[in-house]
């Protein structure tokens, strides 16, 4: 999984990536402190795997993984190529979902770029950057279905829904907010829009603000409405705050959080509301030569679920052996498992569940 950090410049963007990557990524305060996209891969918290290790001792500990990629600050007219602006947008466009920081404290010592704070405002310049972007490559897709429909009337429907997310998106709004059935939502998909990609808002604020008074924020609340309006999500961090604690261990970290009263850090919370938007989940795998979780989307079927692994284990599937994770931990082994009957033999049309302890059956 592929997130983009995205925002105005001096909002707190690359401070945010810094702290979740341990990258060292320029965190200047000017505009265009970061080019080039950094990149920085983390692994995906999982308490479960540690217990798994502590069973199975085995040679290796292998973690879901995702990774963060810190884009360089959008300003008006990037659509048009303003500040490297089509350099930016063509990172944009190679990830799975936006983290789109926004500004949501006061600080006289940093300067905004457009001179004050306004999430609501920030938000929609770079709303509009993606939707003048995306305007092109719709138009360009309706002039080619155009040129087919003269040929081959079917595709009417596909023309309608083009003039209708033509409209939806001149009026200023995302492509992702846009109600579709699911034969318009595979048209959308395949137009790659900037402006559709699934986004969680990062509402980057003091360190006093988040920790004692979050939802007293007023520009926190001007976030949480637009999210709402177009099936976003939405998260308080404090960048600042996690660059604090990045360098700290496992243990003093917990400490830190534990005087805070947070159960998590900023980048667990972030991972876990990118994992709840992008309706992603984790099977895992256990033996003496590896322990490791494996990331699917939900509602995938066991023969899809074993191609994450290898194409082989698909094309040859045969059945997947699965014992429910709870289950395992509290009897201490499968060998205990399957003489309590909670090991089940699942054919092809198995939904994948999260947690899922599994070992598959194929045959090329």
């Amino acid at each position: 999984m592929k997130l983009g950090i995205v925002g105005l410049p001096n909002v707190g963007k690359s401070t945010l990536f810094n702290a979740i990557t341990n990258a060292g990524a320029g965190a200047a305060n000017y505009p265009f402190c970061t080019i080039e996209p950094n990149v920085g891969v983390v692994a995906v918290p999982d308490e479960r795997l540690d217990r798994l290790a502590e069973i199975y001792h085995p040679d290796k500990v292998t973690p879901a993984v995702i990774e963060f990629v810190d884009i360089a600050g959008l300003v008006k007219g990037a659509s048009k190529g303003e500040g490297l602006g089509n350099k930016f947008l063509s990172h944009i466009r190679e990830v799975d979902a936006i983290v789109h920081v926004v500004r949501c404290f006061e600080n006289t010592d940093i300067v905004h770029v457009e001179g004050s704070i306004d999430p609501a405002r920030d938000i929609e310049t770079i709303d509009l950057e993606l939707i003048f972007s995306d305007m092109e490559l719709v138009a360009r897709r309706k002039d080619k279905t155009a040129k087919l429909l003269k040929g081959d009337k079917s595709l009417q429907g596909e023309m309608d829904f083009l003039n209708r997310l033509t409209a939806h998106l001149e009026s200023g709004k995302s492509a992702r907010s846009l109600e579709c059935n699911e034969d318009e939502q595979l048209i959308l998909k395949s137009i790659a829009l900037l402006s559709s990609k699934p986004v969680i808002y990062a509402c980057n604020m003091s360190e006093d603000d988040f920790v004692s008074g979050i939802e007293q924020n007023t520009f926190y609340q001007q976030v949480q409405k637009i999210a709402a309006a177009e099936n976003a999500g939405v998260l308080p961090v404090c960048a600042e705050m996690e660059a604090q604690i990045a360098g700290l261990d496992k243990q003093e970290k917990q400490m830190f959080l534990e005087d805070l009263h947070l159960n998590a850090s900023g980048l667990d919370r972030l991972i876990q509301a990118c994992y709840a938007l992008l309706g992603l989940i984790s099977y895992l795998t256990a033996g003496k030569p590896e322990v490791r979780a494996w990331t699917i989307k939900k509602g995938t079927k066991a023969p899809q679920a074993a191609g994450v692994i290898h194409s082989d284990f698909e094309r040859g599937f045969i059945r997947a052996e699965v014992v429910a994770y709870d289950d395992f931990i509290r009897l201490g082994s499968m060998t205990a498992a399957k003489e309590q009957g909670l090991v089940r033999s699942e054919g092809k049309d198995y939904v994948m569940q999260d947690g899922d302890i599994v070992l598959f059956r194929f045959n090329v």
